[in-house]
């Protein structure tokens, strides 16, 4: 006869020991990740249960995924015809290629792009666009400030809504929590704009709606008139970043493109807005996509998130990366890749090309800021040049390759952004663009240490203790 007491202990390892054989058996999960998860089970019990169930699995209900992939499918056959092949390398052909089957559209031709300066900047010329819009505006961010970068987007919004311009804002609930609770939000739906606070858990119960709490719309995009979009790492903020203004400033990137691609970007907005509003957007589309300009060049936006085959971000940087035949340069605030990505940049270095990997000083997360510092030595040792930037925190995601193919975008080379977030991010083949790019990397560079390889590679007993351990439980975050 079991005693009274004993009975919520048995029904505690009864369920640490189906949530351990669900972690072991759930296919598509790799090695690294389902070894961090078992780790932490048996060694924190309950709490480890605790965390599983809330963050263990990318949760999402079979309705939300039907939806998700029903919206989004339903605008496909408004993307943009395929232009016949120019003349293009085989190994940058395969990384377009690689966009292509994630996005399920062609390679956009015949776009133009402006860099913009610096984040003021950025948001000037944003206001200014948004201030000549004559039929509509779509906006998406992750984070949107009522500061002063964010007032100014939000009277641009207010201004053209009053004149008639269908205006659809959407933020993140989480990230954009006190724009949402504040009048600029009211003034924004009280001039007419439609507003709609992305991916709302009521009560913090993600189930109700039908996915796990933390996952988040980190994407960045802004469409004006169909035929103008924005695509970068800058959230609607000023760069000293309230939030988080010790960090300050946060250096970012925002590049204006026109042309063929800014369909596609309206598209990832669209089937965005219809899943969560109910909204039809396909009248948007009626008008012809933006004819390619005949100086342009070919660039693809492709999303990526939860309903993507797991998997989907990484093979992107590693296809972008496999194209490296010279050199490659890479920023990004959170250094947390999985396997193949690790291995794809460990590989371009051994195969001889240059690569230079710059990551923000400060971090504004200590534990991502520790992994990534966890994986210099086996960096280094393959022969990866690693840069720390001094001046603030380095939030912009870019990748140049070899003078001419350039990446940028929302996505961070860490696990949320390759296995859960939604993102958005371009790939763009353009020289003189990569140039500027390339600029943009070199003045970010002369703010930077080098972390010397010796050191680096180099580590007390206690510090390589504390680095393998990091490495391992990375998958967690």
């Amino acid at each position: 006869m079991l005693e009274t007491g004993t009975i919520p202990w048995l029904i505690m390892a009864a369920l640490q020991l189906a949530v351990i054989f669900r972690a072991t058996l759930l296919e598509g999960r790799d090695s690294s990740a389902r070894a961090a998860w078992l780790l932490l089970l048996i060694g924190l019990p309950v709490v480890g249960v605790v965390l599983y169930l809330l963050f263990g699995e990318r949760w999402i209900s079979k309705d939300f995924r039907e939806r998700g992939r029903t919206t989004y499918q339903d605008l496909l056959p408004f993307a943009p015809a395929a232009a016949p092949d120019g003349e293009t390398d085989g190994l940058t052909n395969n990384a377009f290629k690689t966009f292509e089957a994630a996005s399920c559209w062609p390679t956009a031709p015949g776009n133009t792009a402006q860099l913009a300066p610096d984040s003021d900047t950025a948001i000037t010329m944003l206001v200014a666009d948004i201030d000549a819009a004559t039929t509509r505006v779509h906006l998406s961010f992750y984070i949107w400030l009522d500061d002063n970068n964010g007032t100014k987007v939000v009277e641009a919004v207010c201004r053209a809504a009053r004149r008639g311009v269908t205006c659809r804002i959407a933020a993140d609930a989480i990230g954009s929590h006190s724009l949402i609770r504040s009048e600029h939000w009211s003034a924004m739906e009280e001039a007419g704009a439609r507003l709609c606070s992305s991916l709302e858990a009521p009560l913090g119960l993600g189930f109700l709606v039908g996915h796990r709490l933390d996952l988040r719309n980190h994407r960045k995009i802004a469409v004006i008139d169909g035929r103008i979009t924005y695509c970068g790492s800058q959230n609607c903020a000023d760069p000293a970043f309230l939030v988080k203004e010790s960090f300050a400033p946060w250096v970012d990137i925002l590049i204006r493109f026109e042309g063929p691609v800014a369909r596609q970007a309206e598209i990832m907005f669209a089937s965005a807005w219809t899943f969560e509003t109910g909204e039809d957007c396909r009248t948007a589309f009626e008008e012809e996509a933006p004819a390619p300009s005949p100086n342009g060049f070919k660039v693809i936006a492709t999303g990526t998130g939860p309903l993507s085959p797991r998997g989907t971000m990484t093979h992107m940087f590693v296809s972008v990366l496999a194209a490296a035949q010279a050199r490659v340069t890479i920023t990004t605030p959170y250094l947390a890749p999985d396997p193949p990505l690790l291995s794809a940049l460990i590989a371009a270095a051994r195969r001889g090309v240059e690569v230079q990997l710059i990551l923000p000083r400060r971090n504004d997360s200590r534990v991502v800021g520790a992994i990534s510092r966890a994986y210099y030595p086996e960096l280094a040792r393959a022969g990866v040049r690693i840069f720390e930037f001094c001046g603030g925190l380095l939030h912009a995601k870019t990748i140049v390759v070899d003078d001419g193919l350039v990446l940028i975008g929302s996505s961070n080379m860490d696990r949320r952004s390759l296995d859960l977030n939604f993102e958005n991010n371009m790939l763009c083949e353009s020289a003189p663009l990569a140039g500027e790019v390339q600029q943009r990397q070199r003045d970010w560079l002369a703010d930077s240490i080098e972390i010397d390889h010796d050191r680096a590679t180099s580590r007390p007993l206690v510090r390589r203790f504390a680095d393998n351990l990091l490495t391992m439980v990375a998958a967690l975050f």
